[in-house]
């Protein structure tokens, strides 16, 4: 063997120790929540589901507490939609861990960029009514944004191919401290940054883009963001427990907020989070909700109802760059294929959202009336959407795989946005 094929052979060898030495001390450092009997998981209904819905409930609730346990979740609640209602909502495991405090289907969680596809629809109120043009620039309504070196539209910012910068990091976010009462407030974030390419030539995820797509719909109504989408979305669609993510006014009934220790996975043991202040994030985030809320937010977009039927298919139609390549992403929605079966495939219209001591998966599949929404209290918890999969399969009268962890159905993230749900 000849020195540089021993030397790197050497290497390798010592990269190989250093990786198990790593893994071995990630998995001695897990600290299990729950117990291994998956039928002591405690668990809370909001009412017994219907004659109609008992069996899928039945058969759903073994994988979930096989994914609260498996996922190392201190809690978990969700909420199943079929036929215009709310058929099954149950919390499951711990909304604070120290309390023994348990997640109810009230408990209200961090949604993150679920809000994003609920903004998308107070600007659709607004384009019905004739007072948003959504390529005209952006600075147009709001001209405390600087002029930048290419002209920004709404429709641009809420597709994600505007330009507009995301937060960098993790600790941009976690630290932040600055109250707002406006999206307008929160425009110092990073309105003096520059725009990171030509509008429509790329996707990039940006939750500060939607932050400036909240200030539109500020401007464009005439009155504050929370306010309009309260009266204008909330209200109609009796999402009576979703309110701000305001410290400054804690809402009761919150739940308490993890992270994970090490790796950005929950399965390595958690800890409690840093609570930052996301209020500036008005438009992109900064709501609390339950599943059921967002169940109904959910039904609601099935059919026409608050919105047009062709409002629905512009916001959920997805953009295409310049080059002509789809982005997979409308305005406010993510759009997907997955299988319900070895044999169908089906679109499903959603969102996803990762925040301090949360993560969200939304789903809505009109084709078959469903919609899931699953809701934790850490961060990471990236393998919800296969989760959703398999209730909506059940849901839909097929089978689901094994309860176990679906690494293959589901995008992990490895930065804090989410890609995909």
């Amino acid at each position: 063997m000849n020195e540089p094929t021993s030397r790197v052979r050497h290497h390798l060898q010592v990269s190989l120790v250093a990786i198990l030495t790593v893994s071995t001390a990630l998995l001695a450092a897990c600290s299990p929540i729950h117990d291994d009997d998956l039928t002591a998981l405690h668990s809370e209904l909001d009412a017994p589901p219907t004659a109609t819905y008992a069996d899928p409930v039945e058969r759903a609730r073994p994988f979930v507490r096989a994914f609260v346990v498996d996922e190392n979740l201190p809690g978990l609640s969700l909420a199943v939609g079929m036929a215009g209602d709310v058929v099954w909502a149950e919390g499951f495991g711990w909304a604070d861990l120290d309390e023994q405090r348990p997640v109810t289907p009230t408990t209200l969680f961090r949604i993150g960029s679920v809000a994003m596809p609920m903004t998308a629809t107070a600007v659709g109120v607004l384009l019905e009514r004739g007072l948003l043009d959504l390529d005209a620039p952006v600075r147009d309504y709001v001209p405390g944004f600087p002029e930048k070196t290419w002209s920004v539209s709404t429709r641009q910012l809420m597709g994600h191919v505007a330009g507009v910068r995301h937060y960098g990091d993790d600790d941009e976010l976690l630290f932040m401290r600055d109250h707002c009462e406006s999206p307008l407030d929160g425009l110092g974030l990073f309105a003096d940054d520059p725009l990171r390419f030509a509008p429509g030539t790329r996707y990039q995820y940006s939750s500060y883009g939607w932050t400036l797509v909240g200030a539109v719909v500020e401007a464009t109504a005439g009155e504050p963001f929370l306010e309009f989408m309260q009266r204008e979305v909330f209200d109609p669609l009796g999402m009576g427990d979703t309110e701000p993510d305001d410290p400054v006014r804690p809402a009761p009934e919150t739940t308490s907020f993890y992270w994970p220790r090490a790796a950005r996975d929950p399965i390595y043991g958690i800890e409690d989070a840093n609570n930052p202040d996301t209020s500036c994030l008005q438009g992109a985030g900064a709501l609390l909700s339950t599943p059921s809320d967002i169940v109904r937010f959910g039904l609601a977009m099935l059919g026409e109802g608050l919105l047009r039927a062709d409002t629905l298919d512009l916001l959920r139609t997805p953009l295409e760059l310049d080059s002509g390549e789809s982005t997979e992403y409308g305005l406010g929605w993510f759009i997907r294929s997955a299988p319900l079966d070895p044999e169908a495939q089906t679109t499903i219209y959603g969102h996803g959202g990762s925040s301090p001591g949360g993560f969200t998966s939304f789903m809505t599949l009109p084709e078959q009336g469903i919609v899931v929404a699953i809701t934790t209290n850490v961060s990471f918890a990236a393998n919800l959407p296969s989760l959703s999969l398999q209730l909506a399969r059940i849901f839909a009268g097929g089978e689901a795989a094994a309860p176990q962890r679906l690494l293959g159905e589901s995008t992990r993230i490895d930065e804090f946005r989410p890609r995909a749900w």
